[in-house]
């Protein structure tokens, strides 16, 4: 993959404007809140941009290319089930979650089931979280080591630099500010270059031919069950991932933060629209690509130059906005939910530096984890980080939101580490066609229930 002088201007240009809205946004970055909450004044579109601008990495557009090289319309269930997602978010959960004040979903655990909840629950949302992180490494080493010809390990250790720096620059109100401005740069081209691949494969004679309808056009065509699985996974995931809720604390009010969660379903569910059209695509006319390279191939080889580095500068741009947002929240919830605890006499100084230095840390571990599963579908990664961080957390975190008091801190707590223990081991050693989302989910109602119940006994003898 060779680029042109013209490329190069289009790319570095859009890389320039994106860095200076960064370093623009890291001039009032003094204080932890700041850093992690934008000084809680989000309004619509700021928190549009960091929800949609986390979303819409490697598996929103890379991924769903990949996965389109494969199995056509059934890739758009992650973009589509994510809008749902968010949509679910702003109905139900973005008001009660804003107006609690806090920081961190494990904060929000603790308030009702204590400190061990906490901790337990900024663990499990860390690992979930990621997995996802690995969803948009994979494509950024790939798409540096066709680009630019580098290594695998030098292109990852460019991209986590690149990651590192995006988030030490402007924490959350970066994220808003580029995350607006990367949206407008990747909906306008791949708009564009989904539009002109959709009109291509419309007017090939053997469109049919190649593409059944029953599979390759068909949303359910991996089957029903497995599309439901990944809805679900989606959803639950969603409404449980640190990321997103940040961006609700950092809202200016209630209304905003359920505002900005549909704006950032309208923005997210038509966006793999136009990467399945090139996936399907390269796909018919390129069956010997890479299929991780079905899209930013299309962009160099089908688009007018100046569009082309602009948007390979739009991709590279998701897949390090993407990184560094679920990086940032990892690494709040380390910092806020563990290590506050740990030091609770220091400055909000310490706790900004602290926030960054296990931001670093978390890009060791997701740069090992990449290197090491090259070959891997991206949004394995991203199915697999959903069902893990949801299974655990979902139930105890949705009881203390509509229905506090019916369980003690302890069977939350025991619940929240035990099932999501049994959907990682279920997902390594079980060989059955049971997504580890559904084992996690069973193990969590059943403990959870016999923690009302308990509940309810003592109460009622306590009354007697």
């Amino acid at each position: 993959m060779e680029l042109t002088a013209v490329h190069w201007t289009g790319l570095l240009l859009t890389f320039g404007l994106i860095l200076g809205s960064g370093l623009w946004s890291a001039r009032t970055i003094h204080s932890h809140e700041n850093y992690s909450l934008g000084g809680r004044s989000f309004g619509i579109p700021m928190i549009a941009g960091a929800i949609a601008g986390t979303i819409i990495g490697g598996g929103a557009t890379v991924g769903t290319a990949q996965m389109a090289w494969y199995s056509g319309l059934s890739a758009w269930w992650f973009t589509l089930g994510s809008g749902i997602g968010f949509i679910v978010m702003g109905l139900f959960y973005a008001g009660p979650l804003r107006r609690t004040g806090l920081e961190t979903i494990p904060q929000y655990l603790s308030s009702h089931y204590g400190p061990s909840a906490e901790i337990a629950g900024s663990l499990i949302s860390s690992f979930g979280s990621l997995f996802s992180a690995v969803s948009s490494t994979l494509p950024g080493i790939a798409v540096l080591s066709a680009l630019f010809g580098l290594p695998p390990r030098i292109s990852c250790l460019v991209l986590m630099l690149s990651v590192l720096a995006y988030i030490c620059l402007g924490g959350m109100k970066g994220a808003g500010i580029s995350g607006m401005i990367k949206l407008s740069i990747l909906w306008s081209t791949l708009m564009f270059a989904g539009w002109n691949a959709g009109t291509a494969l419309s007017s090939d004679p053997l469109f049919a031919l190649r593409f059944p309808a029953d599979h390759w056009l068909n949303l359910f065509g991996t089957g029903i069950q497995s599309s439901m699985n990944q809805l679900l996974s989606l959803i639950v995931g969603i409404l449980c991932t640190q990321t997103y809720a940040q961006a609700i604390f950092s809202a200016s009010d209630q209304k905003a933060a359920s505002a900005g969660c549909f704006a950032a379903a309208a923005l997210v569910i038509p966006v793999g629209l136009p990467s399945i059209a090139i996936g399907l695509f390269m796909h018919a006319f390129h069956p010997d690509i890479t299929p991780i390279m079905s899209l930013p191939s299309y962009i160099l080889m089908y688009l007018p130059p100046w569009m082309g580095g602009i948007a390979l500068a739009g991709i590279l741009l998701s897949l390090i906005s993407s990184i560094a947002g679920l990086t940032l929240g990892i690494s709040t919830m380390l910092t806020r939910d563990i290590i506050f605890r740990l030091f609770p006499e220091k400055s909000g100084g310490f706790l900004l530096t602290a926030n960054r230095t296990a931001a670093g840390a978390v890009l060791f571990l997701c740069s090992l984890l990449a290197l090491c599963y090259p070959e891997s579908q991206v949004l394995f990664w991203n199915y697999l980080s959903m069902a893990l961080r949801g299974g655990g957390i979902f139930i105890p975190f949705s009881m203390a939101l509509f229905i506090p008091g019916r369980i003690s801190g302890f069977w939350a707590s025991v619940s929240m580490l035990v099932s999501t223990a049994s959907a990682v081991f279920w997902e390594i050693t079980v060989p059955l066609p049971v997504q580890p989302l559904f084992v996690g989910l069973a193990v969590s109602l059943l403990i959870n229930g016999l923690g009302m119940i308990l509940k309810k006994k003592q109460t009622q003898q306590l009354s007697l």
